[in-house]
């Protein structure tokens, strides 16, 4: 008769490491098998505009869609990219491709008509001028 060690947490402990291990497969297989993927965005208020800065490498600027609708920004576009198999030689592909999509709400100060977007260097860079405020306008209220 062997005499084993009870490890009541051994089941756990294998469990544990064996979604570890699969996760850590997905993530290498990651960017080919996941196609949405989020760009980086800085958002940023000066005195007379905002200014929203979108990291997209690898974008071309007619895959990418700026669109604006009831007060709301949307960045949408896809970043395509060649299929990398082992057999190229390929033993790990991180780099992201697919569709992406964001959305900001914007405040009422914005000049929704006025917004402009360019691309320079991988940085998509949107420009949403404010408007004056408007200003309350007095009622006079007069008795009949």
């Amino acid at each position: 008769m062997a005499i084993t060690r009870y490890e009541p947490w051994g089941l756990l402990t294998q469990l544990q490491r064996e979604l570890e291990r699969a996760r850590d497969d997905m993530a290498t297989e990651g960017a080919s098998a996941i196609a949405e993927w989020a760009p980086a965005v800085d958002i940023k208020e000066e005195s007379d505009k905002f200014i929203v800065h979108a990291d997209l490498p690898g974008v071309k600027p007619e895959a990418i869609d700026v669109t604006t609708e009831n007060g709301v920004l949307t960045i949408k576009g896809e970043k395509q990219t060649e299929a990398r198999t082992e057999k190229e030689g390929y033993k790990r592909v991180e780099r992201t491709h697919g569709s992406f999509y964001r959305r900001f709400s914007l405040p009422d100060t914005a000049d929704l008509g006025a917004i402009s977007a360019v691309t320079k260097d991988g940085v998509l860079v949107v420009t949403i001028p404010k408007r004056e405020a408007v200003q309350p306008k007095k009622v006079s209220v007069t008795a009949q």
